[in-house]
């Protein structure tokens, strides 16, 4: 399977013949789908909190008396079924909703979400893009040229300060460095657009 590959001008300079164990399987939906449910786990975060009735502030006295109204015994207003009263089994802010998948199974639904990807003609390669300084005008007219999707990520081999500050400010661009792929952000992209060392540094990383 082959890709476009454009230099920084936005011109086709030719195909890009991609790695099949990366780029050429079939995907695995169940993988696929327990990949992305696990990175967005980890992205969670417990902030939610409720207070237990040893925290929960007054209740120092019996509401009523113990005989003769006619209600239900209580001992104190914060008690669980009391309005106001503490939270049974609430969130404790201290959950981890952290799981574990095997290494295998993370590389097959990572090369799944390319292939499917890939499939879908959405891969793309650029040869190099070397800036002084950054301009994110220069990165906006290079989408412009290849007629670009709204979301794109950006791969490169590692962060670049320059071409990180030119596609920052960029919506819909999304800049990672080849290691850190992940089938997030590749589902979430309309088009994947490597640079050649960025391709060549995922091959290394993830086909060996």
């Amino acid at each position: 399977m082959n890709a476009i590959i454009y230099n920084q001008s936005g011109e086709k300079k030719g195909e890009y013949s991609l790695n099949d164990s990366l780029f050429g399987i079939v995907p695995h939906e169940g993988v696929l789908h327990m990949a992305m449910v696990r990175q967005l786990a980890h992205a969670r975060a417990a902030n939610a909190f409720a207070k237990t009735r040893a925290m929960v502030r007054g209740g120092g006295r019996k509401p009523f008396k113990q005989k003769g109204t006619g209600r239900a015994r209580q001992g104190t207003i914060r008690a669980p079924q009391m309005r106001g009263g503490g939270v049974v089994f609430g969130p404790t802010g201290l959950e981890n909703y952290e799981t574990k998948m095997p290494k295998k199974m993370r590389r097959l639904a990572l090369s799944s979400a390319l292939s499917a990807k890939a499939n879908a003609s959405s891969i793309s390669v650029l040869d190099s893009f070397s800036l002084d300084k950054p301009s994110t005008k220069s990165f906006v007219s290079f989408l412009s040229k290849i007629s670009a999707p709204r979301k794109v990520l950006l791969v490169s081999e590692e962060k670049d300060f320059v071409l990180g500050k030119s596609v920052s400010n960029i919506s819909g661009v999304h800049y990672i460095a080849a290691p850190y792929l992940n089938v997030v952000d590749i589902l979430n992209a309309d088009m994947v657009l490597f640079l050649e060392s960025g391709m060549k540094k995922a091959e290394e990383v993830f086909c060996s």
